[in-house]
């Protein structure tokens, strides 16, 4: 088996770079693999996790991107079988000309569908549709000792709960089946609302709970009057039929690192401003394409260099509605405000209260924010960890696939069950975020 002993792989936060030999997969045969036992492997998919839940230091890689064949499509009732390496793009290629679309999606289409169900993906119908795991009948769980598991919510429902949002700890997914959505139309019927203040924000959310597609962008640097100003996006698939095309491929490429200088708190404050003060009136509805709705940053390649060489660091949390209404949230806010610290790519949403069918998955009932941070190491490292700290207090709890920072004091408060997960992990398998969070390694 080639192997590359050194290797470019990173993940898309660019944060921490650690260095481990990469082995490809091409086949389900090519696993398990013959290697050292004191040597330490996980699998890996497309890297778009933002911290170290893709890495392992001095460990393997397995590389599950060449495992991206489409096996099996069942027309009547959407059942997409496809190995584990398949992108949601490639599976959106194969399906939209058919008149199916993914049952759930994050903000990018370049995830593997492995990926997808290790991290349980949420999307911006969550409140509706739940993650991505609800919505994947069975799976295959190889073992590094050979075992095979069929995995589905009532065969081998442990392993099943165990792998989704599992973080590629317990096994490798070879294949999965993916139950997708019809459609008649790439069009969504989009309807925007400015709002000022979280209390505007949870009384549209209220208010569109029907839509089955929610979220709203928000300003993490304004002030005063215009504190947690933002624009809360609606939408549905449109029902008006239209011939079905798949994507064109994107050509737009950001070439080279941004210099750090260049993303400051004024260039993000003018930006928002901008962003903003693009919808002149309170509402706007209109038709728009599902590519823009669904992957705004999709349409420019390595749009993660506007960070700079450093990389970027990636907060999410999930506050429950007794505390996080206000309150948490409100504290989480004026905490990034007050840090001179800035971010642009800030979404807020509401989650619904549809049960997660994994062990660890991150979203439960509660307002969950999202945001990026430019690495600067005198601000950004101290910043996230009072944001966690502010998460705990408030009884709310932080996404793995989206970490860099969590201490295992923290993870350990947010996912007290980790131990009883922890027994399901493959004993040939490890990662930099799992020995981070559970101080060990």
């Amino acid at each position: 088996m080639p192997r590359n002993p050194q290797p470019k792989f990173e993940s898309w936060g660019r944060y921490p770079k650690l260095e481990a030999d990469l082995v490809p997969l091409h086949w389900t045969t090519d696993f398990p693999l013959r290697h050292s036992p004191t040597t330490k492997i996980l699998p890996v998919g497309a890297g778009r996790s933002y911290g170290d839940v893709c890495l392992l230091e001095h460990g393997t890689l397995l590389k599950t991107r060449g495992m991206d064949r489409l096996l099996h499509f069942n027309p009547e009732t959407g059942v997409l079988r496809c190995e584990a390496g398949a992108t949601l793009a490639e599976i959106l290629d194969f399906a939209v000309p058919r008149g199916f679309f993914l049952p759930v999606t994050p903000g990018t289409k370049y995830v593997t569908v492995g990926g997808a169900i290790a991290n349980d993906i949420h999307g911006k119908n969550h409140h509706i549709a739940g993650t991505f795991g609800c919505h994947v009948p069975r799976f295959e769980l190889v073992r590094s000792d050979g075992a095979h598991f069929e995995c589905s919510p009532t065969e081998n429902a442990d392993w099943f709960s165990a792998t989704v949002g599992g973080m590629g700890l317990t096994g490798l997914i070879t294949w999965a089946e993916v139950r997708l959505r019809p459609i008649v139309s790439r069009k969504i019927q989009y309807k925007g609302t400015k709002f000022v203040g979280i209390d505007e924000f949870v009384a549209l959310s209220k208010a569109a709970a029907h839509s089955e597609y929610t979220i709203a962008w928000i300003d993490c640097i304004a002030t005063g009057n215009n504190f947690a100003r933002g624009i809360f996006m609606q939408g549905d698939h449109s029902q008006q039929p239209e011939p079905l095309k798949r994507s064109k491929e994107p050509w737009l490429m950001l070439p080279l690192d941004v210099p750090e200088f260049a993303l400051n708190r004024f260039s993000i404050g003018l930006f928002n401003t901008l962003y903003y003060n693009r919808q002149w009136s309170k509402e706007k509805n209109a038709l728009v394409d599902y590519e823009p709705f669904f992957y705004p940053l999709d349409c420019l390649l390595h749009w993660n260099r506007m960070y700079g060489k450093s990389g970027l660091l990636q907060f999410q949390c999930v506050l429950p509605w007794e505390d996080g209404q206000q309150m948490g949230i409100i504290k989480i806010l004026k905490t990034i405000t007050a840090s001179g610290l800035a971010s642009f790519l800030a979404v807020i949403k509401v989650f619904g209260d549809a049960p997660s069918p994994g062990m660890l998955s991150f979203p439960m009932p509660g307002i969950t924010l999202a945001l990026d941070f430019p690495i600067r190491s005198d601000i950004s490292f101290d910043l996230l960890h009072r944001l966690a700290d502010i998460a705990q207090e408030h009884s709310g709890r932080m996404y793995p696939a989206k970490d860099a920072r969590m201490t295992a004091g923290q993870f350990q408060s947010f996912y007290p069950q980790w131990q009883s997960f922890s027994r399901y992990i493959d004993p040939a398998f490890d990662s930099a975020f799992w020995q981070r969070v559970t101080a060990h390694g």
